[in-house]
């Protein structure tokens, strides 16, 4: 039996962990980093004079290298320096560095019509935001979610340097090993765990905007 088809039956259970764990470690800092950028992203809106302080607060934090943030958490927060948790802050201060600019974007793009209009309507300023600028706003910020989900997969990876396992563990192996099919099979995984999450993303995106829809087709 060839050797590398050999490796793969025995450390099938392996490669099935890395993968759920390398999923994990990109969802959970997209989640919490749109929820931390929608306020932050909505205050650059409503207060121009923020606005600045808020993109060179995120391009300053996004030009650190991920190796040194992973490194710097548990000096930082007092963690240990395998604990995952350690990966999860870094890469959602990551997604709340691309997402800021993101969401403050989207909001300016809502047509002053619709908002005046909602006023008019008698809605306050949240219900505004909830239930006008917001979904209007939903494609800009959509893909700016796209750009962070295929960062953090590819981020992530460079976890297995600190000793986080996910599928940058079988690009060491493979190196180790020096054998070809652990690293093509990581790179596969990471390509298919982004695809799989652009492409929720991008169903989401289609389900909130259905309006968006029916105009495309329409024309």
């Amino acid at each position: 039996m060839n050797i590398e088809v050999l490796w793969l039956q025995n450390n099938l259970g392996w490669i099935v962990q890395l993968t759920l764990s390398h999923l994990y470690l990109s969802v959970i800092p997209i989640l919490i980093g749109l929820a931390i950028s929608l306020p932050l992203g909505w205050l650059a809106h409503r207060f121009h004079g923020f606005l600045p302080v808020v993109v060179a607060g995120s391009s300053l934090l996004y030009t650190i290298p991920s190796l040194a943030f992973f490194v710097l958490m548990p000096v930082l927060i007092g963690t240990k320096i395998l604990d995952p948790v350690n990966v999860v802050i870094a890469l959602t201060v990551y997604t709340v560095a691309l997402l800021v600019r993101t969401v403050a974007d989207g909001l300016d793009s809502v047509p002053e019509d619709a908002v005046q209009a909602a006023t008019g309507m008698g809605y306050n300023a949240f219900q505004r935001l909830v239930h006008v600028q917001l979904p209007v706003a939903v494609p800009v910020i959509g893909a700016g979610l796209r750009v962070a989900v295929v960062s953090n997969v590819s981020i992530v990876a460079i976890a297995v340097l600190v000793g986080i396992p996910q599928l940058g563990s079988l690009f060491l192996s493979g190196l180790q090993l020096r054998q070809f099919l652990p690293v093509v099979l990581g790179i596969v995984l990471c390509a298919l765990i982004a695809l799989l999450l652009d492409g929720i993303i991008q169903v989401s995106i289609r389900r909130l905007t259905p309006w968006a829809t029916r105009d495309g087709a329409a024309s």
